[in-house]
């Protein structure tokens, strides 16, 4: 059952679903899932073998807990229903000729994966992107300069319609060209631009390069997304002196547009469970974890009409917070943004290290430039086990640090995450820029 959208009736909120009772709005995600479940039983190849598996009928919901009979979806589900049924594969409950749109994903590590959207999931998707917007200080007639790329990549044309959707007049930048994006943002006086964490951290270097001076443009609002950043201090703090604008994290994923973006209060992601349910379960157990435990994130659509998932095993290491916000919002909140990933967690002797966390340190300690790199290669392992013994490090200095920069960082890094690393200091441009997704693990 889809909830429909209200206009918005405060100076902050959008709709009035962001602030049901913690009861009202579990009442409206059991009865929209027991709607859900019936209808991709009806309309999903794939879910009507998986029922059928588990011995489920969706009557049997009676309670949330009734969810976890059945098994989690995952990528590698997904690939194996495009095989089984191409083009568009099994998991989709809509024909082609009911869809609208087609978004693929990078092709990084598999063949691009379609996901199909109907005109009813666009519609949506635009709504819950202005939701987020607005709730981060967008308004109507501001100027919004989207800086995400449109060649593939979902999110470029999510944040069009969303900006569009709330009224701002939008700049299609896309990525790329950046002396003419920093121009761009002088001349026409934008007030809020989207991208990757390391494009904008790109465009900071180059505004300082070309001497334009960011803080003295009109952006008030940084919205970042497609990687973690915003949500690690050391990375938000040092984006937020080199723009002058607060900055804030947008997260969602190709399968599952939006899951949870930051307010103005910047608590971490706000989750859009009345779009999706959420679950957060062990990594090993797959039992649910108490708010403020680690573990995965796992989403339900509610609503998603083309391409609906159920028990979608993310593989986001996260932190969930279900408290009422200061602000007045009740939905949850990711405190601290995606972790990592599970399947991207280095363990060095025992100790879990994800790359955010040395991202965190690396982005607040002064004399270093924005890039960086973790290097896994034979000398930081065991010759005869092969596990990892520390880290290869690779930064580059700013024209503050001191010589001894690579010493003083690694001994910050081993008193705050207990592992030891080997600093390396390259010259500035050795490391990769990226205008799209930075890849910080490297295996040589």
């Amino acid at each position: 059952m889809k909830q429909q959208p209200k206009a918005p009736h405060s100076a902050t909120i959008w709709d009035e679903v962001e602030t049901w009772s913690r009861d009202r709005l579990e009442s409206f995600q059991l009865d929209a899932l027991r709607h859900q479940l019936a209808r991709v039983q009806r309309t999903s190849t794939y879910y009507q073998r998986i029922f059928a598996d588990a011995g489920f009928q969706p009557g049997d919901l009676k309670s949330f807990a009734d969810l976890r009979r059945l098994p989690f979806t995952r990528k590698s589900d997904y690939v194996a229903g495009l095989e089984a049924e191409p083009p568009f594969g099994s998991l989709a409950a809509v024909a082609p000729g009911e869809a609208v749109r087609v978004h693929f994903s990078s092709g990084t590590t598999a063949r691009p994966a379609p996901v199909l959207w109907t005109q009813a999931d666009i519609e949506r998707w635009a709504d819950l992107y202005a939701r987020y917007l607005y709730a981060q200080g967008l308004r109507r007639g501001d100027i919004f300069q989207c800086m995400f790329n449109y060649a593939w990549f979902v999110g470029g044309l999510g944040a069009t319609l969303a900006a569009q959707h709330l009224g701002a007049l939008v700049i299609p930048a896309s990525s790329g060209d950046t002396e003419r994006q920093i121009e761009t943002l002088f001349q026409y006086g934008s007030h809020c631009v989207i991208g990757t964490p390391s494009f904008m951290a790109h465009v900071a270097e180059a505004a300082e390069r070309m001497g334009r001076d960011l803080t003295r443009s009109k952006v008030k609002m940084v919205c970042v997304g497609g990687e973690p950043g915003a949500s690690i201090p050391g990375t938000r703090e040092k984006l937020e002196r080199a723009w002058g604008a607060r900055m804030f994290d947008c997260y969602g994923a190709l399968e599952c547009q939006p899951i949870g973006w930051d307010t103005a209060l910047q608590l971490g992601p706000t989750l859009a469970e009345d779009f999706i349910y959420v679950e957060v379960l062990h990594p090993d157990t797959h039992e649910p974890v108490a708010d403020g435990e680690r573990g995965v994130l796992v989403l339900t659509h509610l609503d998603k009409q083309a391409c609906p998932l159920v028990r979608w095993w993310t593989g986001d290491m996260v932190v969930c917070d279900r408290s009422v916000a200061p602000d007045g919002r009740t939905h949850a909140r990711l405190k601290g943004g995606v972790l990592g990933r599970a399947d991207d967690m280095l363990i060095i002797r025992g100790v879990n290290l994800f790359p955010t966390a040395v991202e965190d340190i690396v982005r607040g300690f002064p004399g270093l430039s924005n890039e960086y790199v973790l290097v896994i290669d034979s000398s930081v392992k065991d010759p005869k086990t092969g596990f990892l013994t520390g880290v290869k490090l690779r930064v580059e200095p700013d024209a503050t640090a001191t010589p001894d920069i690579g010493e003083r960082l690694s001994q910050r890094l081993r008193e705050k995450l207990q592992v030891r690393f080997h600093v390396e200091v390259v010259a500035v441009g050795t490391l990769p820029r990226t205008v799209h997704k930075a890849k910080r693990v490297v295996h040589e």
